[in-house]
């Protein structure tokens, strides 16, 4: 079996509300083995048969969906493609772990899309940005909260949508992933 990380979008932000435990109990239901769950914003880890992870985040985001009323963005990775996402990022090295963020794209929007997002961006914040596969890469050197670069503005640029973890999250998973 392949160990999976299904990372959803807005949970425990705002109005979405979820408990960890109904989450794992919802993965459960549907038979997915070594279910756990890390930290409290929708990081859940999973067994299952290898597949495509698309299949997987339509089957995610219909589930959340039916059990949850709420309308998520899930991103589904295996350990290798998370681990990319700290170790690809060109930032990691540099940047602090809590400002450098890797976003899990629903696509890959391109390199054309990815330079017109950077020139419609310049001049607005110190963001460092490069594109990934399926990922964008971005230190928030100032930090997140205080960034214009938001979410609306990259998924509008890039279209694709996403979801965002900081570098010293993204470790805490890979690892629970071994």
């Amino acid at each position: 079996m392949t160990r999976y990380v299904a990372l959803f979008g807005s949970i425990n932000v705002g109005a979405n509300r979820l408990k960890m435990a109904d989450l794992r109990y919802a993965f459960e239901r549907e038979e997915f083995e070594d279910v756990e769950t890390v930290v409290a914003s929708g990081n859940v880890l999973f067994s299952f048969d290898e597949r495509p992870t698309d299949g997987l985040e339509d089957l995610f985001r219909h589930m959340m969906r039916e059990r949850f009323d709420i309308d998520s963005f899930v991103a589904v990775r295996s350990r290798e493609e998370l681990r990319e996402g700290v170790e690809g990022n060109p930032f990691h090295a540099d940047g602090a772990a809590e400002q450098v963020h890797t976003h899990f794209l629903s696509g890959d929007p391109g390199q054309d899309r990815f330079d017109a997002m950077v020139a419609a961006y310049q001049g607005r914040g110190a963001e460092r940005l490069a594109l990934g596969k399926r990922a964008l890469f971005v230190d928030y050197v100032e930090g997140m909260g205080r960034s214009r670069l938001t979410g609306d503005f990259i998924t509008r640029r890039l279209g694709c949508q996403g979801t965002a973890r900081n570098l010293r999250s993204l470790q805490r998973i890979v690892d629970k992933m071994a």
